[in-house]
């Protein structure tokens, strides 16, 4: 017999089985305009936090930026597989929101080299991908991200996401890799 056939014979067996009846199973595929709207929220967020900080303060924008690591960002789910920017070692990784959202608008004691990247005033944040690669329920791409200043002036930043749906079928980061382009 079929190796694959009698998996699908088991399968069928086993979900006609009444302690199966209520299992469900939801299709949790990403399509490439989910990303790239996780992509936009994530700038359009940045911008905001920036806006936030420069009208209502640090508090303020260290409430939003809690808000918006909590719905981007899957560390719900686990470890994201976060590298920023601009952090040096022993804090290069963030694995937690704890350190993630220290990284986004500083004032944490635990990790006294932050400054707060999204508190830099950051008037517009634009992303350039150079590939997108979904795979069923997982996403990955990789191009560069552009930052623009109030003086105008534009940072490039190399720039890796992953994405996965969560059980609620929201689109979550659990990758995010920043580093500024090589000066060689």
């Amino acid at each position: 017999m079929n190796v694959n056939k009698f998996l699908g014979i088991a399968a069928i067996a086993l979900l006609s089985n009444q302690a199966f009846a209520s299992a469900v199973v939801v299709n949790q595929g990403l399509l490439e305009q989910e990303v790239l709207a996780a992509q936009q929220g994530w700038c359009a967020a940045l911008v905001d936090i920036s806006k936030t900080h420069e009208d209502e303060g640090q508090a303020a924008a260290k409430d939003l930026a809690k808000q918006v690591i909590d719905a981007a960002y899957g560390y719900q789910m686990g470890g994201v597989l976060f590298k920023p920017t601009l952090t040096v070692k022993p804090q290069t990784f963030r694995p937690t929101s704890e350190g993630a959202l220290s990284y986004f608008v500083g004032g944490n004691e635990s990790f006294p080299s932050d400054s707060g990247f999204a508190l830099k005033g950051w008037q517009k944040c634009e992303v350039d991908n150079n590939a997108v690669f979904i795979a069923g329920d997982s996403a990955s791409t990789i191009g560069k991200v552009h930052f623009t200043a109030k003086d105008g002036s534009v940072t490039s930043v190399d720039k890796t996401w992953g994405f996965v749906k969560d059980d609620a079928g929201d689109v979550r980061i659990v990758l995010h890799h920043s580093s500024l382009e090589f000066q060689g």
